[in-house]
């Protein structure tokens, strides 16, 4: 294993954006190790994705307490990798971690109890060999336990410096906007709000953009490529290696229909017209938005993030490839 000589020039590899009215600022694209970055992954494959990653400034790496398999591995994994090849960097990174889905079992390893997730996040916190983590998020809602619980915990992360920032994730706009007023009486504001958002799922357009810019949060969507299918990679159908040809994936083979293809095969079309690749176009569709403050992509090779990331010195998306992709979509 070579030493980590961090590319010099990285900070003007690519932009950066301000998350909502915090003074943070987050690259415009940002690292998730939800998949490939478990126990069952190779771990110099995970090591070259990360030196990779911030060679070319993006300096956010997004984790939960789960991620795996098993959960936990992905932040042992990072941790690992943390103390080897970034220690000398800590103060340039921002990591997350997250907890609201089953982590143990009992009436404590779950949802989103107190006890649960300043549990959930001391031992993220060992995992991954960190004092504090930059955004602790409560990874979805708990319809059983009160709001004020939950945010409650989260501000607790903050005060007592295991994070910096405080975040929600999979929170509908209503409860969106309680958590931030919540969150904003205990002087904490609420940072940044972690949604699923890509082209064939577009339910934060409808009122949650809106409430993010109202409170003054930041939005990382995730999935930006809807688990794969806005990539070459289903251009002709389901391939044989693909996530959806998996029985345990989150991406269902009865989902790709032919209309589906037929949809993606057309959107790929928009995208050829401009010069960029399909992941690309999906990428910059997203970053159209004010309130989108970076997109949390996933990859499994370097190829992955240098698309992504090339992508970002194109121009924005003018107004009549917006209008082809919306009739593309609505067909």
């Amino acid at each position: 294993m070579s030493q980590f000589l961090p590319d010099p020039k990285r900070y003007s590899a690519i932009p950066y954006a301000r998350c909502g009215r915090s003074g943070l600022k987050l690259p415009r694209i940002s690292l998730g190790l939800w998949h490939n970055f478990g126990g069952i992954d190779q771990l110099e494959n995970q090591r070259t994705l990360l030196r990779r990653a911030f060679d070319l400034g993006i300096t956010h790496f997004d984790l939960a307490n789960n991620y795996g398999p098993p959960p936990g591995s992905a932040e042992e994994n990072f941790g690992r990798i943390l103390k080897t090849d970034f220690a000398a960097h800590r103060d340039e990174l921002i990591i997350s971690t997250k907890a609201g889905y089953p982590m143990w079992d009992g009436p404590y390893g779950d949802w989103g109890s107190r006890k649960y997730l300043l549990a959930s996040l001391d031992q993220s916190l060992k995992r991954m060999g960190l004092d504090y983590v930059d955004i602790f998020y409560s990874h979805r809602p708990d319809p059983e336990t009160p709001l004020e619980e939950t945010m409650g915990a989260v501000a607790t992360a903050v005060k007592s410096g295991r994070a910096l920032y405080a975040g929600i994730s999979n929170y509908n706009a209503a409860q969106t906007r309680r958590a931030a007023a919540i969150l904003k009486d205990l002087g904490v504001p609420l940072l940044i709000h972690q949604p699923i958002y890509n082209m064939f799922n577009r339910w934060v357009e409808a009122e949650l953009l809106t409430v993010l810019a109202e409170v003054g949060a930041g939005c990382i969507p995730f999935s930006p490529l809807a688990q794969g299918l806005l990539t070459n990679r289903y251009l002709q159908g389901i391939p044989a290696d693909s996530r959806a040809s998996k029985p345990a994936s989150f991406l269902k083979a009865e989902r790709i229909t032919p209309e589906l293809v037929a949809k993606i095969q057309a959107l790929n079309g928009v995208a050829h017209t401009r010069g960029t690749t399909l992941a690309q176009l999906a990428v910059l569709w997203l970053l159209r938005h004010a309130e989108i403050t970076t997109v949390l992509i996933g990859a499994s090779k370097v190829e992955q993030i240098d698309d992504i990331h090339s992508g970002l010195k194109q121009a924005p998306l003018a107004a009549d490839e917006l209008a082809s992709i919306e009739k593309i979509l609505a067909g």
